[in-house]
């Protein structure tokens, strides 16, 4: 069956099952069928609902009600009714989906809540001389600008010089615009492109996050974290202990670990995103299936790995955001979103497409969309969008995806 617009990837696993598995996105509707939906959702559906709800409570419902109804039931109802809701607010199901081009289909625009931006992965991509061009870290940062901006980026790590990534975005998204940097492993001493050993870590350190949460002893800089209306917001370095801001090769320490239970128990906001550069679950890319960073990631010591994921989970964390595979991954563990960003590079890695996505937080409403190039430095366009967070822990687990 050939790919269409939608598809579900209800992609969940259990860290306490034995063989850990995920579900492949399974294709979904042709494109006449998606495109067919927004114009049921906007004429037809409302006469058909009327028409069904009122039989229904003449003649179904009492005995409706005695049933035992199971939970996936429940759950689909649930989500049939999202899908009308969303459908009526600006920029849900009844955008215009034809079009291949960058459109604000996801997430669900408005004046209410904000926005922020997921970028990782660039290293030396960027900046002035030879890479200051569409085809490369600056093409993801026109788009975002072409769209709208939002409130700030996040880039979960391998900056690379972290110098060259916030001169490109100063240039494309001005001057007073927020970013925060966290730390990749290409930004540990040695490990990347650096004027010496250290400077990359010399630089995060010297940068102004404005008023944040400082981090545990050891990387009191490097960690940190910070709220933003009604999210609160949590950077780590992963390869921070006690010994400093490089002492591990990628991990959730002791150190780290009672540090993060720490300021999640101290946090009253409702929705919380965690952001590293390491996977804890490494996917292959959603649309090619390539893989990279198996076994050396935060997978690496699952004791520790499993431990970060239940305190996620125990606090009710809508995301843990993370780079470094250089490939784009979305999937549902334990409750717990792992939004692997993939790379913002452009041409720089054309074994998977550039990427970047836009979260848009409006109350209890978390929705996303992924915006991905054609793996060579071209025009970046959406193709993945849909709910991360609904009141009442409800997921509606479409996706939209442009041919």
């Amino acid at each position: 069956m050939p790919a269409g617009d939608f598809h579900h990837r209800v992609a969940q696993e259990s860290t306490r099952a034995a063989g850990k598995r995920a579900m492949i996105p399974r294709p979904g509707a042709d494109v006449d069928n998606a495109r067919a939906l927004p114009r049921f959702l906007a004429s037809s559906l409302p006469r058909f609902l009327a028409s069904s709800l009122s039989r229904f409570l003449a003649s179904s419902l009492p005995r409706f009600l005695a049933l035992s109804l199971s939970r996936s039931l429940v759950l689909s109802l649930l989500r049939f009714l999202i899908i009308i809701v969303l459908a009526s607010l600006p920029g849900g199901a009844r955008a215009a989906l034809s079009s291949p081009v960058v459109e604000n289909v996801w997430p669900l625009q408005s004046s209410d809540g904000f926005t922020f931006a997921i970028a990782a992965d660039m290293r030396s991509y960027a900046g002035p001389g030879i890479y200051n061009t569409s085809q490369y870290f600056q093409g993801a940062c026109e788009t975002l600008a072409a769209l709208g901006k939002g409130d700030f980026m996040v880039s979960p790590g391998d900056l690379d010089p972290p110098s060259g990534a916030l001169w490109t975005i100063t240039k494309t998204l001005g001057s007073t615009y927020t970013w925060y940097p966290v730390v990749g492993n290409h930004d540990l001493p040695g490990a990347g492109n650096e004027a010496h050993p250290g400077a990359n870590l010399e630089w995060l350190n010297a940068y102004d996050y404005g008023t944040v949460n400082p981090g545990p002893s050891g990387c009191p800089t490097t960690t940190y974290s910070f709220d933003h209306e009604n999210a609160h917001f949590v950077m780590l370095n992963v390869y921070c202990d006690s010994a400093g801001d490089h002492a591990t090769t990628g991990d959730v320490p002791d150190h780290l670990y009672n540090w993060l239970a720490d300021d999640l128990n101290s946090t009253t906001k409702s929705v919380i995103f965690v952001f590293g550069h390491e996977p804890a679950y490494p996917h292959p890319d959603a649309d090619n299936g390539r893989e990279r960073h198996f076994g050396d990631s935060l997978d690496q010591y699952p004791a520790h790995r499993d431990r970060f994921w239940e305190l996620l989970r125990d606090h009710g964390v809508v995301a843990y955001i993370c780079g470094h595979t250089h490939n784009y991954s979305l999937v549902q563990i334990d409750d717990v979103w792992q939004l692997d960003a993939g790379h913002a590079r452009g041409k720089g890695d054309t074994g998977a497409r550039s990427t970047f996505v836009v979260i848009h937080v409006n109350g209890g409403l978390v929705t996303f969309a992924t915006y991905r190039d054609d793996a060579n430095g071209g025009t970046y366009i959406q193709r993945y969008g849909g709910v991360l967070y609904a009141p009442y822990s409800v997921y509606l687990p479409l996706i939209l995806r442009s041919p």
